[in-house]
């Protein structure tokens, strides 16, 4: 038996070697034939791989549209993006392939988000389930989809960290914390790029926006950012590197600006943070017209800010054109040099040959693929899967939900009979019609149709300026110019005649994402009164809240009896919904951001440090760090989530007291399911250290596992602490763990945990 073990070890070892020598083989000849074909390329062919134009809105004849078809011809085009369609896409590529000079092919890119024709809650959303497998699963169908449909290259994921709910990009991120959103960030990269970039069923990744961009000033996009460097290293470009870690191919720049110099220009960040310090090994791209965007920010006319972007080690230009226009009078004026320029070409054509473009440029163009994985039954079942588990019970006083499934339901709000705002923002490749709309999900799993009643009861907002402004991208909320006591009226009738409102608010799918800040996160006024007048009618309240951002939520919690956050679910919005309400799944979701009682509260975060007055207790000191008007408390804090059962912590252990340099610690926990139902729960392992060189957060999540039990079953959940995950960037930048006392938190919230102490030696 040992001789054997040994035999299939020694095995093990070698298909590993060989894999490996086959990877630095392939890796080698590609090199070689990008030195190759580097060599006959002109300065201004060089140039041209890195102009990355937009096709726009195009028609099936692009071949033979005089400008892009000319630029292309002329070796002026390294890649496209914003053009759908394979027969769009493979006129394109025949110009590149078989036209121009030496025939390089382009890549072609879209921004798939959140899913391609089969579309996923959206990021924010998706990063509630805390299912890192189903995550990357979201991102790996994504890929076959679009891959199938002539994609080659998508700008996701984007991994900002956010503590501003009023920034509108928050529901593309992860939420807050550093750590969660390098777990997703890696799984997203694993699910695009897969094992193998040069398969015909995979994309290669981008993530964004490198870096900081979360933190824009006001929560106003595009805005300001200042921060130090500690907070940098330590908060906020966790996730990139985990991206970077995890094989990413590709990086984009962000649009503000990082110790007053624009990401876009900043040499310290593209260079000696990206490549020096992690190692990163593709190319960066700008985001759009992020080039000439350095114009507006002082830092010279379009010649002077592409040889920035340039020399900072930005390698592609996305729509400015400034490379395109003036890189080759840099090159004469000394201002850039050709082997810089050559460099960013040499990473170019390494990723096209790393995707298998130079071997077959049509290989992403496949029909009969296309017909069997776009917007699969398949597929949308795992979208269906992903909804219901990313939804968030936020409240569910007196058992409100589940809803029986012959309830009489009055189904009320804006948006509850809307297919067009179910897949939320960046589903830019969604069919949104097919989409199913929430009236539609509920009528088909109710045991009952004809109990399932509909009222619109308000339109989204007051303001019809505002609403016309939030319905753009054809995402149409219909607004009703009926008066509004005559909507209300209506409503609560139905209310009066059924066993249950189910009341959906909340905010337009484009009311959040890109160039979308608030200044008021409250749910609109207009709704607050339909939720008051539904409430007046003594019938149990549910609702189910929309949104793709944090909400202050004070004025709908008095007249509700349980709150659903369902966030904006995807392309089986509907379903996924009718699902949860009628209990044949179980909530398990769990909130990324915490969620603030105001406004005034923002940035609001679990991870925050005290100051030198902490506030001991919830209720105000004088002279200490509080406010007069409220408690310094969340309304609902990071990793909170309630369920349709009820989950016990138990028997907190440590296998040892101190902690070695070299050793581990193992933390187990008893959860055991007390309630009559079967369930999910995310258990969460948080740590503090207490004494330390620089000031440390009051609490800092360094590790989850989501479980299911069974009615009455218990579990032993175990994590293991070792000497890296206690450590952290210091005033000099290195990185390590001081030793100390620390203190060590598990539960089911930042909040709600049991504790314990270990030290380290």
């Amino acid at each position: 038996m040992k001789y054997l073990l040994l035999r299939v070890l020694a095995l093990i070892l070698l298909l590993s070697s060989c894999s490996k020598n086959q990877k630095n083989n392939a890796s080698s000849d590609i090199n070689r034939k990008v030195d190759s074909l580097l060599n006959e390329m002109t300065l201004q062919e060089k140039i041209g791989q890195l102009n990355l134009p937009s096709a726009g809105d195009v028609s099936t004849g692009i071949s033979t549209n005089a400008g892009i078809a000319k630029s292309i011809k002329e070796g002026k085009v390294g890649g496209l993006f914003n053009i759908t369609g394979i027969d769009k896409i493979r006129a394109v590529q025949k110009v590149a392939v078989e036209e121009s000079r030496l025939g390089i092919p382009l890549i072609i890119a879209k921004d798939v988000i959140h899913g391609y024709k089969t579309t996923f809650p959206i990021p924010f959303g998706l990063s509630a389930s805390w299912d890192m497998e189903l995550i990357q699963q979201s991102a790996r169908i994504a890929a076959e989809e679009a891959s199938s449909d002539g994609i080659a290259w998508t700008f996701s994921p984007m991994t900002d960290i956010s503590r501003d709910p009023r920034w509108g990009r928050v529901s593309e991120g992860g939420g807050e914390d550093p750590y969660l959103g390098g777990q997703i960030a890696a799984a997203m990269v694993r699910g695009y790029q897969g094992d193998d970039l040069s398969a015909e069923n995979t994309l290669l990744a981008c993530v964004k926006h490198f870096a900081l961009y979360g933190a824009s000033e006001a929560g106003r996009d595009y805005n300001t950012v200042d921060m130090s460097r500690l907070r940098m290293y330590n908060d906020y470009f966790p996730p990139y590197k985990a991206a970077v870690d995890a094989g990413v191919g590709t990086v984009m720049a962000s649009f503000n600006e990082v110790d007053g110099v624009p990401a876009t220009g900043n040499k310290w960040l593209m260079t000696k943070v990206l490549r020096e310090e992690w190692g990163f090994d593709g190319f960066v791209v700008s985001d759009y017209t992020g080039v000439s965007e350095m114009i507006a920010h002082g830092m010279g006319d379009l010649q002077d800010v592409s040889a920035l972007a340039l020399n900072a080690g930005v390698e592609m230009d996305m729509v400015s054109e400034g490379f395109l226009t003036t890189l080759k009078k840099s090159v004469e004026e000394g201002k850039v040099s050709e082997e810089t320029i050559n460099n960013a070409c040499r990473l170019i054509l390494k990723a096209k040959y790393q995707l298998g473009l130079f071997d077959d440029p049509y290989k992403y163009m496949d029909e009969e693929r296309a017909s069997k994985e776009l917007f699969s039954d398949e597929n949308r079942a795992v979208a269906r899967k992903a909804a219901s588990e990313s939804m968030v019970l936020l409240k569910n006083d007196g058992e409100a939900l589940p809803v029986n499934k012959n309830a009489k339901i009055a189904l009320i709000g804006p948006l509850a009979n809307n297919k067009e705002n179910m897949v939320g923002t960046w589903s830019v490749s969604a069919d949104i019609m097919k989409s199913v709309s929430i009236y539609e999900g509920i009528k088909e799993v109710s045991e009952n149709p004809d109990n399932i009643q509909y009222a619109k009861g308000s339109n989204l907002v007051e303001d019809a300026d505002l609403e016309e402004l939030i319905g753009m991208h054809g995402k149409n909320t219909y607004r009703d110019d009926r008066p509004e006591a005559e909507m209300i009226n209506e409503a609560v009738e139905l209310a009066n005649e059924s066993d249950v409102v189910v009341a959906i608010l909340g905010e337009a799918s484009e009311s959040s994402g890109e160039s979308s800040s608030r200044t008021d996160i409250s749910i609109p006024d207009n709704q607050v009164r339909l939720l008051k007048a539904l409430k007046g009618t003594g019938k149990k309240v549910v609702v189910v809240l929309l949104s793709g951002r944090p909400l202050v939520l004070g004025e709908i919690l008095p007249h509700s009896d349980a709150i659903l956050n369902a966030w904006f679910p995807g392309s089986e919005a509907g379903l996924a919904l009718a699902d949860v309400l009628y209990g044949d799944v179980n909530p398990s979701g769990k909130l990324t951001m915490t969620y603030p009682q105001n406004v005034g509260q923002i940035p609001i975060y679990y991870s925050h440090k005290n100051t030198g007055r902490p506030l001991e207790g919830e209720w105000f000191q004088k002279f200490k760090s509080n406010y007069l008007d409220v408690t310094n408390e969340p309304q609902f804090p990071f990793g909170f989530g309630l369920s349709y059962t009820q989950f016990k912590y138990d028997n907190l252990k440590l296998s040892s007291d101190s902690l070695s340099e070299d050793g581990t610690i193992n933390v187990t926990v008893e959860v055991s399911n007390i309630g009559e139902r079967t369930g999910k729960e995310v258990v969460q392992l948080y740590m503090r250290d207490l004494v330390a060189t620089i000031t440390r957060p009051v609490k800092e999540l360094i590790g989850f596992e989501k479980i299911e039990l069974k009615a009455g079953e218990t579990k032993t959940v175990e994590f293991s602490i070792s000497e890296k995950d206690l450590a952290f960037y210091h005033q000099d930048m290195s990185f390590y763990a001081e030793p100390g006392d620390f203190k060590v938190f598990v539960g089911s919230s930042s909040e709600k945990v049991l504790e314990s102490n270990f030290e380290l030696k």
